[in-house]
């Protein structure tokens, strides 16, 4: 009998535990909904707080201006590769395994300067060789020319024949030969060392290292590239339609992408054929000296001063009037209600100072160009 009361009890009927679980469930909602407008609340004062904020500071004075459109690109933009005006990729003539490698990537040189040494012990031996074929040359000429002085003065007081004469005529010059032919053998030797000793042919930065100490230097096979610091030029690639309106002598926008810096250069040289680019004809520029951290290699965008007709309305704002936020790009406009408000930008190419408009800003809307004080989402302005 108790057994059977203990489980009654445990366990209750089952209408008594539906009714304690709709109750269970109803407490949970009520906790829930008592959370959530909890929150709505908060947010809603916070949001409240923020515009009493923003409506309680003065208005901003801005100035706007019209989106300017054009129906011409202001320039015919190709793209290009920034490289020293002075540049050399050092190399030998003859092969031979590298005693050592003078220089590193990076370092200072100057003119003459020992850059790297080539085994030349067979260069060596070839000159030992080559003195004492000189010094035998040179005895055999000199006694050459002495039996021809000899021979000449008999032969005028009639006491030798017209051909001893000859004879000693053409042993002197035979003589004269061997030694010219063993000292041109010298010099061949000795410009042949210049190429065993790998020297700077002039004054400026190691940018490349292709070979290390032990290793096979082989004929033409680039070993140290230097180039002279601080003069640039860029070759650009122009297509076979326009490059009719490239001049020498033309002041061009350099665009160098990595740095987002724009310099100025000058048309030096116009290529008259393709054949060897890919039918697109080689310009290069001058670039004018500049303190931005332009390196070789560089990629950039070449604007000359040609326009062209664009296919359709180009929408421009000045670079000035951008704000970057990371990798975004943006630009305040007025809304209706005289605040501001920031729109995000798809931006294409550079003219100058001015910038493409892709998307998100209209030929017909204005933007704010600079403000006494700063901006942000919702702040009140007033147009000046």
């Amino acid at each position: 009998m108790r057994r059977t009361q203990i489980l009654n009890t445990a366990v209750p009927f089952p209408l008594e535990r539906d009714r304690l679980l709709k109750q269970t469930k109803m407490k949970k909602y009520l906790y829930l909904l008592t959370i959530t407008t909890a929150s709505l609340f908060l947010i809603s004062c916070g949001s409240e707080d923020k515009k009493l904020v923003a409506d309680n500071l003065p208005a901003i004075a801005v100035k706007i201006s019209q989106v300017k459109t054009n129906g011409n690109n202001p320039f015919l933009s190709v793209s290009g590769k920034i490289q020293a005006s002075n540049s050399a990729e050092l190399s030998t003539r003859l092969m031979g395994y590298v005693n050592k490698v003078h220089v590193n990537v990076g370092d200072k040189v100057k003119k003459g300067q020992l850059l790297v040494s080539i085994n030349n012990i067979d260069l060596q031996a070839k000159r030992a060789q080559v003195n004492a074929a000189i010094t035998e040359a040179n005895v055999a000429y000199t006694n050459a020319q002495k039996d021809y002085n000899r021979f000449k003065n008999l032969f005028a007081d009639y006491s030798a024949s017209q051909k001893e004469l000859d004879d000693m005529t053409a042993n002197y010059e035979m003589a004269k030969a061997r030694l010219e032919s063993a000292n041109q053998i010298k010099n061949e030797i000795n410009a042949q060392f210049a190429y065993s000793n790998i020297t700077a042919p002039f004054s400026g930065t190691v940018t490349g290292k292709n070979v290390n100490a032990g290793n096979m230097a082989n004929p033409g096979i680039p070993l140290i590239s230097i180039e002279s610091p601080g003069h640039f030029e860029v070759m650009a690639l122009v297509p076979e339609t326009e490059i009719a309106d490239i001049k020498n002598g033309s002041s061009v926008a350099v665009l160098v992408k990595s740095i987002n810096k724009t310099i100025k250069g000058k048309v030096v040289e116009v290529s008259t054929s393709a054949k060897n680019t890919g039918g697109q004809y080689l310009v290069k520029i001058e670039l004018e000296k500049t303190d931005a951290n332009i390196l070789s290699g560089m990629f950039t965008t070449v604007q000359f001063p040609v326009e062209r007709k664009a296919t359709s309305t180009l929408v421009l704002i000045p670079v000035d009037a951008i704000i970057t936020k990371g990798q975004l790009s943006g630009v305040y406009t007025v809304s209706q209600s005289n605040t501001a408000l920031l729109r995000w930008l798809r931006l294409g190419r550079i003219f100058g100072d001015q910038v493409e408009v892709l998307s998100g800003l209209n030929a017909d809307e204005t933007y704010i160009v600079s403000a006494k004080g700063k901006l942000f989402n919702g702040a009140k302005v007033s147009i000046q």
